[in-house]
């Protein structure tokens, strides 16, 4: 999952993106709410989840998410709140919100929220993808090619789940930067062709998968 955290107090906001890093998730972080807002309409399919604190300077959480949803962009919205009187917490699922978590809260608390919203899916999503012999379990992390585990890391996972989902069309290097990195990433660095290489040497021990599409980027076979 890519989250973009959206959240003004700084340790909270980096104790958050630490916390979800080493769980595997790719993590955005802004701490004003304007730029949340146009960050989420630029990329309204960049982000599986927002985690958006209710108090934010530039335009507040509510607003935020009021908008997010008068644009008819549907992606998971999990508040922040410090107020936990009932009508606070109406006020904010009447704006959108999916959930909410009142701090203070437990970092297992914050997890246990986003995995239920990562079970209620905005739109159907296959628990397994395919090609040619190569089976991605969604739900369990497990790939296999014809009948063998393949063991990949967390960035080979998403890297090969973005591709699958592309299967038989050509994805820019630009597009995978965009969906299996944040937005600090540096687009100049080598990362991800190093990725690239390592994925192909898993995958392609019986067939050319995934090719190179020279100048254009990659694909893998349908």
């Amino acid at each position: 999952m890519k989250i973009l955290v959206v959240e003004d107090e700084p340790k909270l906001a980096l104790s958050i993106q630490k916390g979800l890093v080493q769980e595997g998730y790719i993590v955005d972080v802004l701490g004003d709410g304007l730029q949340a807002l146009h960050r989420i309409k630029e990329n309204e399919q960049g982000y599986d989840l927002v985690i958006l604190d209710l108090m934010l300077p530039s335009k507040d959480g509510l607003n935020v998410c009021r908008e997010v949803r008068e644009a008819h962009i549907f992606t998971p919205i999990l508040m922040l709140t410090a107020r936990d009187t009932k009508s606070d917490v109406v006020i904010g699922l009447d704006a959108g919100a999916d959930d909410y978590v009142i701090k203070p809260f437990s970092f297992e608390e914050l997890l246990a929220r986003i995995r239920a919203l990562a079970r209620r899916p905005v739109h159907f999503e296959p628990e397994q993808l395919e090609a040619r012999g190569l089976l991605m379990n969604i739900a369990t992390h497990v790939v296999t090619y014809n009948g063998e585990v393949v063991t990949l890391t967390f960035k080979e996972f998403a890297l090969l789940e973005f591709l699958m989902r592309q299967k038989g069309q050509v994805v820019t290097r630009e597009s995978l930067i965009e969906h299996v990195w944040d937005f600090a990433f540096d687009s100049f660095s080598n990362v991800v062709d190093v990725h690239i290489k390592n994925l192909r040497k898993k995958i392609n021990t019986h067939e050319e998968l995934l090719e190179t599409v020279r100048g254009v980027g990659y694909r893998l076979l349908a």
